[in-house]
């Protein structure tokens, strides 16, 4: 009896769980942009004399702080989109990045969303498949582009900058620099491995199948150039071996 109610309050634990979530997300996020609305409305009453009657009425109105700074957002990149607007981008970074304290957390925010958010770049633009921690463990990480500058000139070899996520939390996780060669780029789209990794492997992505007139991929070993091939050892069904069993296996060949 106990494990039949158990079992029922986890399946609707299941269906309320992700509903409660999605609606705390948002009310989060309109929590945010009603508090920058209303920190405008303190700024514009503090500067504009007898503005406070309008901005009282403006505070009651629902959804008006997010609807306003959408149209502001939108209004900005409309703004930036010629030569007038990127002018003034211009010379509003360039008085940003004078001040001794907001210089260094202004910029380093402003190349992180310009990498994540440019639509030319490679940051998470595909999943990739990459042994982590040790040799033989395999992880899913994303592509974020190539070593640059001293760190490049120190490596040799065709190398690739990814980030392997944590999970259930994916905004934590590591930056790693691996050779091109021991990297397995997936067919699933971000999206789709972001979920298998939030999951912890639970909701797998679909299959994917090779397109109509597509050759069949070749299965590749890391590191090795050409198909791989089959090895000649035990049976699929057959018991794995222990090394620790036999400590000559165990020992590495000098």
């Amino acid at each position: 009896m106990m494990s039949r109610l158990r079992q029922y309050f986890i399946t609707g634990l299941l269906v309320w769980l992700p509903m409660g979530v999605t609606v705390w997300v948002l009310l989060w996020m309109l929590g945010i942009l009603d508090g920058i609305f209303l920190g405008v409305l303190a700024a514009a009453e503090a500067m504009i004399p007898g503005f406070e009657p309008l901005a009282d009425r403006l505070r009651h109105i629902p959804g008006l702080g997010v609807l306003l700074v959408a149209v502001v957002i939108f209004a900005t990149g409309l703004f930036v989109a010629n030569m007038f607007g990127q002018w003034w981008l211009r010379q509003w970074d360039r008085l940003m990045t004078r001040i001794p304290v907001v210089r260094s957390i202004y910029s380093s925010v402003k190349q992180v969303s310009d990498t994540l958010f440019s639509g030319s770049g490679q940051a998470f633009s595909k999943a990739l498949l990459v042994q982590y921690p040790r040799q033989g463990a395999w992880t899913i990480a994303f592509l974020t582009g190539k070593p640059g500058g001293e760190v490049a000139r120190l490596l040799d070899g065709d190398f690739v900058s990814v980030y392997v996520p944590t999970t259930p939390n994916p905004t934590s996780g590591f930056f790693l620099m691996v050779p091109r060669k021991d990297v397995v780029e997936l067919k699933m789209s971000v999206d789709e491995a972001l979920k298998y990794v939030i999951s912890m492997g639970v909701v797998v992505p679909p299959l994917r199948e090779s397109r109509p007139g597509e050759p069949a991929p070749v299965p590749q070993v890391p590191g090795v150039t050409g198909p791989a091939q089959p090895r000649e050892g035990p049976a699929p069904d057959a018991p794995l071996q222990n090394p620790l069993a036999d400590p000559a296996a165990a020992r590495p060949e000098l």
